[in-house]
């Protein structure tokens, strides 16, 4: 369940925000199996969902923080006639 961060990036928001929750669910799984002292089928899917949260996480901070920042560039017009006002 690797995740590069082109595929990523290239994810629509809400398709992004679907597989965040599928693996947090993942994570929560393996985590128990950790807890109660069950061998995972795989010690390295651990680390990897980790990774691939935080990089999911990474990339809707970044679209976020654009939209934020282009919306705060955008400089604002007066005319005139509204200023007299």
């Amino acid at each position: 369940m690797v995740l590069k961060i082109k595929e990523i990036m290239d994810m629509p928001k809400e398709e992004l925000k679907n597989k965040l929750n599928e693996l947090r669910k993942e994570l929560i799984k393996l985590n128990a199996q950790t807890a109660t002292g069950t061998a995972p089928k795989s010690p390295g899917q651990l680390k990897q969902i980790k990774k691939t949260v935080a990089r999911i996480l990474t990339v809707l901070e970044m679209s976020e923080t654009q939209r934020v920042s282009e919306h705060a560039q955008k400089p604002k017009v007066f005319d005139k006639k509204e200023s007299e006002k």
